[in-house]
């Protein structure tokens, strides 16, 4: 079983089918159904900003839907945010919520999964849909 950290791009397509990377966020979250997925606490909060523009109730669907397909949300340490910042100070163009992603990945020694290409520039263990 791997570990698997996800970007909010890709949850996000999950959530919403009219999202361009909707069929790839589907078929990677089936790919990996067998592997320990996690949610940093910054992506998640990126996750549930639309649901909470339209109705703060719809929240609750977001989290009902993580837990169906087992996405643990994993919260930000110490050492993870130091790490983003490492990320940052080499990468001036890397925001913040990206740099905890890619921090949380290699804090766990994951694969991260994103819909931005750009990522594989600064982690190999990089897979894009």
């Amino acid at each position: 079983m791997a570990l698997i950290v996800l970007d909010a791009s890709v949850v996000i397509a999950f959530l919403d089918g009219v999202d361009g990377h909707h069929g790839a966020a589907i078929s990677v979250l089936e790919e990996t159904a067998a592997d320990e997925r996690i949610l940093p606490a910054s992506a998640y909060a990126e996750v549930l900003v639309a649901p909470m523009r339209r109705d703060p109730r719809d929240a609750e669907k977001v989290d009902q839907a993580l837990a169906a397909v087992a996405i643990r949300v994993e919260p930000l340490t110490r050492e993870v945010a130091r790490a983003a910042a490492v990320l940052r100070a080499r990468h001036r163009t890397l925001r913040l919520p990206d740099a905890l992603v890619l921090a949380t990945a290699e804090v766990l020694g994951a694969l991260v999964v994103t819909a931005d290409r750009d990522w594989k520039k600064i982690r190999r263990q990089t897979r894009t849909i």
